[in-house]
């Protein structure tokens, strides 16, 4: 009866140990299906585009929705194709030799029908390696062509020629400039106590010029009054004269 029983134990125990293992063995095959489903399919979000790539080889660009890949094999690199918002802060040397420090704002967006070559050959962080550098190096060839005096009332032109350079070198590395505006300037110190002084000196010059324009006109008015009086003085003589004259 115990070795009957100590069978019965023995087989109940295979049973068991075999159920356990094609638990774990049906998990392992579940899990493995659940990592292909996942790495089989992509979504690309409104605004973006996706870089495809098969063994680290770029193959092409994916649109907006759901796109299906080789599980494992592939993967994608998500590049916004939104317009965005570029602050940046560059410097550059006037006609008359004086340090012009601007504040620029710039809007673009990388072409979407380009990110393939952008992150070829340029990479995720094109922003630092072309569109700073870019932007430090337009902004020289305007600014040496005009004097520091010129530069905030010619500051229209000097945007609208900084975006046209900026279109046609950044166009052709994928990158499309939507607009441009300098926000502010700059100069060196030396420079700001000479306009200041400058504008002192032209307030005090045009302060004596308005004072000498008022003695003036007070003194023409006094002569006027002057006149005006003595004419007054001579016309009562005149009638006293006649009167006289008629008396007699």
């Amino acid at each position: 009866m115990r070795q009957d029983f100590g069978g019965f134990g023995g087989n109940e125990r295979n049973i068991s140990g075999r159920t356990v293992t094609m638990l774990v063995a049906i998990g392992a095959v579940l899990l493995v299906l659940a990592l292909i489903l996942l790495n089989s399919y992509t979504v690309i979000e409104a605004g973006t585009r996706g870089v495809l790539k098969n063994f680290g080889q770029i193959v092409g660009i994916l649109g907006e929705g759901l796109h299906f890949r080789a599980p494992f094999v592939s993967a994608v690199t998500i590049v916004d194709v939104k317009t965005q918002r570029y602050e940046l802060n560059a410097s550059a040397a006037s006609r008359d030799l004086q340090i012009v420090s601007t504040q620029i704002v710039l809007n673009y967006r990388p072409d979407q029908l380009a990110v393939d070559t952008l992150l070829r050959e340029i990479g995720a962080d094109y922003e630092r390696r072309i569109v700073d550098p870019a932007v430090q190096e337009a902004l020289k060839a305007p600014a040496a062509n005009i004097t520091s005096r010129e530069v905030i009332p010619k500051r229209p032109l000097g945007s609208s020629v900084l975006q046209d350079v900026l279109v046609s070198r950044l166009v052709s590395r994928g990158v499309i400039v939507k607009s441009l505006a300098i926000t502010e300037f700059n100069f060196s110190e030396e420079f700001t106590r000479a306009i200041e002084s400058k504008q002192v000196a032209e307030q005090d010059a045009l302060r004596a010029e308005n004072e000498l324009r008022r003695a003036q006109i007070d003194a023409q008015q006094q002569i006027a009054r002057a006149e005006a009086e003595a004419k007054a003085r001579i016309a009562v003589a005149q009638a006293e004269a006649e009167a006289l004259r008629l008396q007699r």
